[in-house]
C-alpha cells in the first residue's frame, strides 16, 4: 500500500480539515487523561452535533429504553468512533459546496452517507468490527476524493470531464496528479486517528482483490464489505434507467456473505430507509426513495420509445443495387445512428460480417454471386450467426416465397421501395431484439460467474472441513473417513490393513516452558517431517492436540513392514533438532501399531487396540514403538529399547 505523503507533496494546509467543537474534540481526545464528562460538555456546545451523536446512537442500540442523552450516547458509541463521527459531521457542514466547479458536492456527501449506512448494516450481519466503527469508516471511505477536489479545483474539474468507464477516474488522477484518491484518504484517516485495521481496506475497497489479504482475515472482510457497501451506494445514486445493470453483481455480492435473494432486497431496502432519514438529519437534498429492491430485480426490460438512441448497433447492409444502397445507407448511418458497414453481394457480406461481427444485417434477395437467402443459410449456421437480427428486402409479397424466406432463418422483411416509417417500425423491433439478446447474455454470464465462484466456495469449505489449519494435514474427520473407507475396502478384498498412533512425548512440557505459540510450531514441524517420509498411498491425520493417525494402504502392509515404516518414522523425528525462534527442542514421538484381524467388528476397535499399544510405548519410556498382535503388545527392537513382549 503506497500512502501519500502529505507533507512531500505541500497539501496539508489545504486538505479538508474539522473546525469548531469537532477540532477541539479531536485535540482533547489526544490527552489520556481526558473524561467523557469533558468530552460530553464540550459536544453540548454544538446542539446540532449533540443531536447527531445520540441518533446515530440509537441507530444501533439494542435496548428497549431509547438514548437520550449526549454522556449516554458517548459509551455506547465509544470516544474513536465519537472523535471519527464528529469529523465527518463537520466536513459534511462545511463542504456542502466549494471551487471544484465539475465535483458534485452533495451527491459526493449522499454517496458517502449511503456507504456508511451500509456498512453499519453489514456489520450487524457480518459482525467484523462494531456497528459505529464501520458507520464512520464508511462515511470517510472516499474522502480523498473531496480533498483531491478542494486541494486542485481546475485540475480536478478537467479530470473529471475525461473519466469513462475505460479510463476510470484513479487512472487520471495518477497520470495527472502524481497521487490519487484513495491513496489521500489513506493518509487522512492516519492524521484523523482511525485505526489500521480501517486505512488498508479503504485503500483498496475499489478494488480488493489486490490487496493481498489472507482470505478470512478481518482486513480481508473489512475490504470486500467496503466494496459491497460502494456498490450499494453506486446503486443507490445510478439514474434509475441504469439499475437494472447493478442488480446480478449486488445479488452476486449479497450471496458471498450468506444473504439470499429475499433476504438482500430486504437489507437493500432499509439501508435505503435509513438513508432517508439521515439525508434530512444532515441537511443533504431528499429525494424519492428508489422502488423496492425486488421490484426493481423483477421488473420487466424497459420498452425503447424510438430506434434512434440504439446506442449505435453495428448493421451489415448488402445491397447490389447502387440507388438504394445510398438511401437505405443515409438513413442507418445518418438519420438513425448506426455503424454502417456495406457490401454489394452474399459472398463478400459473408466475409465482412466474420470481420466486423455486425447486430443487424439487412440484405437483398436477390444478388448476384450469393443470393440474400443462401446468405441466410450461410449466416445462420455458425455459432455466431445464430444470434443475428436478419432482415431481408424484397420487392417480392408472394406468400409462399416469403414463408421461403423465414424457413432459411430471415427475421424479419421490408417490400421495396422502402417506406421510411415501416422501416423505422423493423428497426425498433430489432433493436428491442438486441436488447433482449444482450440482457440475457449478460444473466447468462452472471450465471455461469456465480456457478463458478459457487464451486470454488465449496471446494474451499470442503477443504476447510478435512484439514487442519494448523499443520494442513488432514484433521480428524477426514482421517476418521480415510479409515472407514480403508476399513470397507479391506473387508471387501480380505486385504491386510494397519494403522498407527503417534504421539509427541512430553508435549505439555513444551508448551508450559515456552508457550503454547512455540508449541504450535513445534507440531508444524512434526508434520512437516511425517508429509516428508511417508510412504506413497498412506495416509496422514491430525486427530487433535499432540496426535496423529496413520492410515496404511491395504495389500501393502504387513506386520513387519508396518513395524518397520514406524521404527523409521521414530528416528526420524528423534534424529531431528527442531530449531524455533532460536530454540533448539528435542522432539521424540512414541508409536502404538495395530493390525486388523479376525475377531475386530469395526474400525474402532481397530483403534482401540492402536491405543493400548501407544499406551503400552508410553508407559515403557516413551520414545519407542509397540505392536499389538494376537492379543500381545510387542516393543520394535531399536537402539534404546530391546526386544520385549507384554501379555
Amino acid at each position: 500500500m503506497k500512502i501519500a505523503d502529505i507533507n512531500q507533496l505541500k497539501i496539508s494546509q489545504l486538505l479538508p480539515s474539522p473546525k469548531g467543537v469537532a477540532l477541539a474534540l479531536t485535540e482533547a481526545c489526544r490527552r489520556e487523561d481526558v473524561t467523557i464528562n469533558e468530552i460530553a460538555k464540550l459536544i453540548q456546545t454544538d446542539p446540532v452535533l449533540s443531536g447527531r451523536l445520540i441518533q446515530k446512537a440509537n441507530a444501533t442500540n439494542q435496548r428497549t429504553r431509547a438514548i437520550s442523552s449526549v454522556l449516554e450516547a458517548i459509551p455506547h458509541v465509544g470516544l474513536n468512533v465519537v472523535k471519527q463521527l464528529a469529523m465527518g459531521f463537520s466536513l459534511i457542514d462545511q463542504f456542502q459546496g466549494g471551487p471544484c466547479k465539475g465535483f458534485d458536492y452533495q451527491g459526493f456527501w449522499s454517496h458517502s452517507l449511503l456507504m456508511a449506512i451500509a456498512m453499519q448494516e453489514l456489520g450487524k450481519v457480518n459482525r467484523v468490527s462494531a456497528p459505529d466503527e464501520l458507520f464512520a469508516c464508511g462515511l470517510m471511505a472516499r474522502i480523498g476524493c473531496l480533498a483531491l477536489a478542494t486541494i486542485y479545483p481546475e485540475q480536478y474539474t478537467e479530470l473529471l470531464k475525461k473519466q469513462t468507464p475505460e479510463t476510470p477516474i484513479v487512472q487520471l488522477e495518477q497520470q495527472f496528479l502524481q497521487t490519487d484518491h484513495n491513496q489521500i484518504t489513506a493518509a487522512m484517516l492516519v492524521n484523523f486517528g482511525f485505526p489500521a485495521i480501517f486505512v488498508e481496506p479503504a485503500y483498496y475497497h475499489e478494488a480488493p482483490a489486490e490487496s493481498g489479504f489472507s482470505e478470512g482475515s478481518r482486513p480481508y472482510q473489512i475490504v470486500h464489505l467496503l466494496n459491497l457497501a460502494k456498490q450499494i451506494a453506486d446503486f443507490g445514486l445510478v439514474e434509475e434507467s441504469e439499475r437494472n445493470k447493478h442488480i446480478p453483481e449486488l445479488l452476486l455480492l449479497g450471496g458471498k456473505i450468506g444473504l439470499d435473494t429475499e433476504s438482500f432486497g430486504a437489507f437493500v431496502d432499509q439501508i435505503m430507509k435509513e438513508w432517508h432519514s439521515w439525508r434530512a438529519i444532515l441537511k443533504l437534498p431528499v429525494v424519492e426513495l428508489p422502488p423496492p429492491f425486488l421490484r426493481m430485480m423483477n421488473a420487466a426490460a424497459p420498452r425503447p420509445e424510438n430506434a434512434t438512441n440504439a446506442s449505435s448497433l453495428r448493421v451489415l447492409l448488402v445491397e447490389d443495387d447502387p440507388s438504394n444502397h445510398i438511401l437505405v445507407k443515409e438513413l442507418l448511418a445518418n438519420v438513425l445512428g448506426h455503424t454502417v458497414f456495406s457490401a454489394s453481394d452474399g459472398q463478400q457480406a459473408l466475409s465482412l460480417a466474420m470481420e466486423t461481427m455486425p447486430h443487424i444485417v439487412i440484405t437483398d434477395w436477390l444478388m448476384p454471386v450469393m443470393s440474400g437467402l443462401e446468405l441466410t443459410k450461410a449466416l445462420r449456421v455458425t455459432e455466431w450467426g445464430q444470434n443475428l437480427y436478419i432482415i431481408m428486402l424484397t420487392s417480392v409479397e408472394d406468400e409462399e416465397e416469403v414463408i421461403k424466406a423465414f424457413d432459411a432463418g430471415v427475421d424479419d422483411y421490408i417490400t421495396k421501395p422502402i417506406h421510411i416509417r415501416a422501416f423505422r417500425a423493423r428497426l425498433r423491433a430489432a433493436w428491442h431484439y438486441r436488447q433482449l439478446q444482450e440482457s440475457w447474455e449478460r444473466d447468462r454470464e452472471q450465471l455461469k460467474r456465480f456457478a463458478a465462484e459457487l464451486a470454488v466456495t465449496n471446494r474451499k469449505l470442503e477443504h476447510f472441513a478435512l484439514t487442519d489449519m494448523l499443520t494442513e494435514l488432514p484433521n480428524r474427520r477426514s482421517g476418521m473417513e480415510t479409515l472407514a473407507e480403508t476399513w470397507s475396502i479391506a473387508n471387501r478384498t480380505g486385504q491386510l490393513m494397519a494403522i498407527m498412533l503417534i504421539d509427541i512425548d512430553h508435549f505439555k512440557g513444551i508448551n508450559d516452558s515456552y508457550g503454547h505459540a512455540i508449541g504450535d510450531k513445534v507440531l508444524i514441524a512434526v508434520s512437516a517431517i511425517i508429509r516428508r517420509i511417508a510412504r506413497k498411498g498412506d495416509t496422514f491425520c491430525r486427530l487433535g492436540g499432540e496426535e496423529f493417525l496413520v492410515v496404511c494402504q491395504p495389500g501393502n502392509t504387513d506386520a513387519k513392514s508396518a513395524v518397520l515404516f514406524a521404527e523409521r518414522l521414530r528416528q526420524h523425528i528423534h534424529n531431528q533438532q527442531i530449531t524455533v525462534e532460536n530454540i533448539n527442542i528435542q522432539i521424540s514421538v512414541s508409536i502404538g501399531v495395530a493390525l486388523k484381524e479376525p475377531g475386530m467388528h469395526s474400525e474402532d476397535h481397530l483403534v482401540n487396540t492402536a491405543d493400548k499399544a501407544l499406551y503400552a510405548a508410553k508407559n515403557s519410556g516413551r520414545n519407542r514403538v509397540y505392536l499389538s498382535l494376537n492379543n500381545k503388545l510387542i516393543a520394535a527392537p531399536t537402539n534404546n529399547n530391546k526386544p520385549a513382549e507384554k501379555s
